[in-house]
């Protein structure tokens, strides 16, 4: 290669790295693999070797790809929170280790599990959690003190205070949490998160920590990056005090003086990968000492004293048999792989979605068709590519009709998704009938998925009126169920009469309107009588809605067959009150933030009364803020609500403005 097709080559690469870092770290939206990644930053590593004149200083092998976001206060990390050199080879650890030898005689190693998730620091004072933050670049990260907080498994009162401690450790997902995650998204029709780790990163930079609360992370902690109070002088040192502390740390650690023993635990790691109830994609080598450590000290982007080994992803070889299509709640037909029953990561697998009819175009699929099988973040099957064609294979034809149906199937231009046309489709209506039982709809307890199919089964219900006419007969005869579970389920029948308007609206399952924007469209319009008949200009008209929110729910209010729906509804007793109008008053439009631990009152209990006064509740401090309503080990925005001169009142004021 020469020099000037070296240095083409370093900028492309550069170029390609950089927006996939975007996506990865900032954007939760990986488009490649963590393999295609790695496999790119390695080969710029390798040009940029042998070519050090273009190894230019902003290049990403030299600083760690994420950056702090503008949803969250910045963080300034103190210790900054380095990036591991990657090897994929054995031979690459043996190298690390010779290098390691020319400065330390005699290394001792600790191997631990590489967590596939997102990397924050934890800090606290006095023994309490104060602060989380993510890496972001390394040095500057974002404050995510709340959304931290509802991790479980992370202490938030250590057994032993300290004076000060920092720690460092990966917010995963495991992998029952990230199925039944994807599973409510399906449902939904929504995009589903493309493996646990961008699961767990999206979850984490939510902007309202009930909804981080929701998604079940977990966290391993592995490393102190600062500490008061107690002297540690090995990495397996620290540890042992982490555990004593209440910490999760990293199961199959191990101390090694040997490299060949080291190979032998990183082997022993990646194969439990397919029993583990999370997702490792990798192992982490670090020298033990951390006197060591410093003689080796730190690139500007890598710790010299450490390395990464990244496992292959495991691919398999199989045969499609047939494509299966399935109809969503709003039509939309889905295409699944059915192959030949193949192990892959531990677990023996059958099917694959193929997304949609692009992703089946674009990467030639045909039944019969001998294809590349993987596990993307070692949960959810996905065809990799084709190998061969079945001999005399045509290309696959994507159904122009519902297979539930027969009706129409038609793909719109602006989607990328073909839908049944038929609104009565079976297929749609269970699906319609599960989302309109579900909690943030209507939320008739009992009533499971497993409970509608079964009764659409037996022909009871066909339609969301048809739930209002059960009777407890009916109900205690189906198999599974009996008396107490039949008078259970109708009380709370009976009881969903009487929900929130906006449950009513989210519940008959509006393209493009979730749960926030049903409650948006209420309050704006207050009765359902208003909303079925205001113009696509008044509905625009809601601050938040565009073009094709506003579109959507215009046609769906003015379809003969929803005022049907809505006019049996209410004459089966359902009584769509008008929803609580804003009151006008002293706080009217005032911004509150709250932070910190409230002695009496919960967060959504504080908000839930600031809503009802028509103030509005942030979750950043700025200079529009109003006021900071502040608990008990408030953090950072305390911190800011102080350098900006926002008034910062406690719980007893609270009560006292609003009365209470």
């Amino acid at each position: 290669m020469t020099s000037q097709e070296a240095k083409t080559e370093i900028l492309r690469l550069t170029k390609e790295i950089n927006y996939h870092n975007d996506k990865y770290y900032n954007n939760d939206e990986p488009e490649i693999d963590d393999r295609e990644y790695d496999m790119m930053l390695y080969r710029l590593e390798k040009l940029e070797s042998e070519f050090p004149e273009f190894a230019f200083a902003d290049s990403p092998t030299k600083r760690v790809g994420g950056s702090a976001g503008e949803k969250f206060a910045p963080v300034t990390h103190a210790v900054p929170m380095e990036s591991l050199h990657d090897s994929f080879s054995a031979e690459e650890l043996i190298q690390f280790d010779k290098r390691v030898r020319t400065v330390v005689p005699n290394p001792v190693y600790v191997v631990e599990p590489k967590f596939d998730g997102l990397s924050v620091s934890a800090e606290y004072r006095d023994g309490f959690f104060v602060r989380g933050s993510t890496r972001g670049d390394g040095v500057t990260g974002e404050d995510i003190t709340e959304n931290l907080r509802t991790v479980k498994s992370l202490p938030k009162r250590l057994k032993k205070p300290l004076p000060y401690l920092e720690v460092r450790g990966e917010v995963y997902m495991s992998f029952e949490s990230f199925e039944n995650l994807c599973k409510k998204q399906e449902d939904r029709e929504e995009k589903t998160f493309r493996n646990p780790r961008n699961a767990a990163a999206g979850s984490l930079r939510q902007k309202n920590a009930a909804v981080t609360a929701e998604r079940d992370l977990d966290i391993f902690i592995f490393n102190i990056q600062q500490i008061e109070g107690a002297d540690i002088s090995a990495h397996s040192q620290s540890m042992r005090l982490l555990k004593e502390l209440g910490f999760p740390t990293p199961p199959m650690s191990g101390v090694y003086s040997d490299i060949n023993d080291v190979l032998n635990q990183i082997e022993i790691i990646g194969n439990s990968r397919g029993n583990l109830p999370y997702g490792i994609d990798g192992a982490v080598v670090k020298l033990d000492d951390f006197g060591d450590r410093s003689k080796l000290g730190s690139t500007a982007k890598y710790p010299k004293w450490a390395e990464a080994y990244k496992y292959p992803p495991e691919e398999k070889d199989t045969t499609i048999l047939d494509i299966e299509i399935n109809v969503g709640r709003t039509g939309a037909l889905t295409p699944t792989a059915i192959f030949e029953p193949v192990t892959v990561a531990g677990t023996t697998v059958s099917r694959a979605t193929l997304h949609n009819e692009d992703f089946i175009k674009e990467k030639d699929i045909r039944i019969g068709d001998t294809v590349t099988i993987r596990k993307a973040g070692e949960i959810i099957p996905e065809v990799v590519c084709v190998k061969f064609h079945a001999e005399n294979s045509k290309p696959y034809a994507f159904p122009s009709v519902c297979p539930c149906c027969g009706s129409p199937a038609v793909r719109y231009a602006d989607e990328a998704v073909t839908r049944c046309t038929n609104t009565e489709c079976p297929a749609q209506m269970v699906r319609n009938l599960i989302h309109f039982v579900s909690k943030d709809a209507m939320d008739i307890e009992g009533l499971g998925e497993s409970i509608i199919e079964l009764l659409v089964n037996e022909n009871l219900i066909n339609s969301p009126v048809d739930i209002y006419s059960l009777k407890k007969e009916d109900i205690a005869a189906l198999e599974r169920m009996g008396d107490k579970s039949a008078d259970n389920l109708i009380n709370a029948i009976e009881k969903s009469k009487s929900n929130e308007l906006y449950r009513i609206i989210y519940s008959l399952g509006i393209r493009h309107i979730g749960l926030k924007a049903a409650k948006m469209l209420c309050s704006h319009f207050s009765t359902i009588e208003n909303i079925m008949d205001a113009s696509f200009e008044d509905i625009l008209q809601i601050d938040g809605y565009g073009d094709i929110m506003a579109q959507s729910v215009y046609d769906y209010f003015h379809l003969d067959a929803t005022k049907a729906l809505i006019d049996s509804l209410k004459n089966a007793g359902v009584k769509m009150p008008p929803a609580a109008k804003k009151a006008e008053g002293e706080y009217t439009g005032k911004t509150f933030v709250l932070t910190g631990t409230l002695p009496t009152y919960t967060r959504n209990d504080a908000a839930a009364v600031i809503e009802a006064a028509g103030g509005k509740v942030s979750g950043s401090v700025s200079k529009k803020t109003d006021f900071v309503l502040a608990g008990e080990s408030a953090g950072s925005k305390l911190d800011k609500a102080l350098s900006l001169n926002v008034r910062i009142i406690n719980e007893e004021e609270f009560k006292s403005m609003f009365g209470l």
